[in-house]
């Protein structure tokens, strides 16, 4: 029996395993995508606003040629640092059930959809953040195949009629990226400015394109639905326009998912999604389940940050190991 399995391999859930290797405790990562999977699905040629300090775990130095790190170097960085603390990391195994049963823990998992197994634990530590389930905009037309709420690169959209919805860092980002790439592009956000927290050396260039017809936006505005070869925007001054449209990307943001939580009988507010824990341990309502990282902030995703969430660890492990003692 392990004395801790931790389920997600994002930063956070590294954190964790480096704690707990230090500590001699026998532990293992599932990981239902590859190592540092949320970050892997960012925007290839995205660049953090983080600097490399702020995301080092593990005392390992981040080494960037850059003052802020882009995607690649930071998967290349958390990649070194799992092979250097040689963690206990499996990849491509999702867990699809937990139950407690005699102060221990059954996680039964299937590994590439194909094999099952399970682990047995005397605690859990759950880090799946919050990537995973995009919000939904319920209107005519959303499961569209040329809908995406993931935006990678910009290249296959050359000369093609796309729309962004959204005004922060990622939506701003996927558009600046699309119009680099020849798409005709569109940018449609409910409020009437950009994102409080967009980039500050990322907010002048798209307000430039916007003043210079490069990119067209709708501020003010509501997608209203979504048909084969156009949209349909209802604003707040004119009225519902309807525009060419050959792609969509829903950039409105992302919920925690819940399921896991609730197959350990951990309590949350069914409004913010918030799990109920120790600020002292990050343990749960539940003996032995402790929560690290982004899924501590419920629907509040700009609550915990990777350069917060990494410190989590500490405090678990030394928990556990004090619970061990008694």
């Amino acid at each position: 029996m392990k004395d801790v399995v931790i389920i997600g391999a994002g930063p956070a859930g590294l954190a964790c395993a480096i704690e707990a290797g230090l500590r001699k405790l026998d532990y293992a990562v599932v990981e239902k995508g590859c190592l540092t999977n949320s970050i892997n699905n960012f925007p290839v040629d995205m660049t953090f606003f983080s600097t490399p300090d702020l995301l080092e775990i593990g005392n390992a130095p981040f080494a960037s040629l850059n003052f802020r790190p882009s995607r690649r170097e930071t998967l290349n960085y958390y990649r070194t640092v799992s092979e250097r603390h040689d963690l206990n990391v499996n990849c491509y195994e999702e867990v699809v059930d937990i139950k407690r049963k005699d102060n221990a823990f059954t996680i039964s998992v299937k590994r590439l959809n194909v094999l099952e197994k399970s682990y047995y634990a005397k605690n859990i530590i759950i880090s799946t953040g919050y990537f995973d389930i995009p919000k939904k905009l319920n209107i005519k037309g959303e499961e569209s195949p040329k809908v995406s709420h993931y935006y990678t690169e910009g290249h296959q959209y050359y000369k093609m009629d796309v729309a962004v919805l959204g005004a922060n860092n990622s939506s701003v980002e996927a558009a600046l990226d699309l119009y680099r790439h020849g798409a005709n592009t569109t940018l449609v956000h409910r409020g009437n400015d950009l994102g409080k927290k967009v980039k500050y050396w990322i907010a002048p260039e798209l307000e430039k394109r916007i003043n210079d017809g490069s990119i067209n936006a709708f501020f003010n505005s509501e997608l209203a639905e979504i048909r084969p070869n156009s949209i349909v925007i209802n604003n707040n001054d004119s009225g519902a326009v309807e525009i060419k449209n050959d792609f969509l990307f829903a950039l409105v943001g992302y919920m925690p998912d819940t399921n896991l939580l609730e197959k350990c009988g951990i309590r949350f507010n069914p409004d913010s999604l918030e799990p109920e824990f120790s600020e002292e341990s990050y343990e749960s309502n539940i003996k032995g389940a402790y929560l690290a990282g982004s899924i501590i902030g419920g629907r509040q995703t700009g609550k915990i940050f990777i350069e917060t969430g990494r410190f989590h660890g500490k405090k678990i492990i030394e928990h556990i190991l004090k619970e061990r003692k008694q």
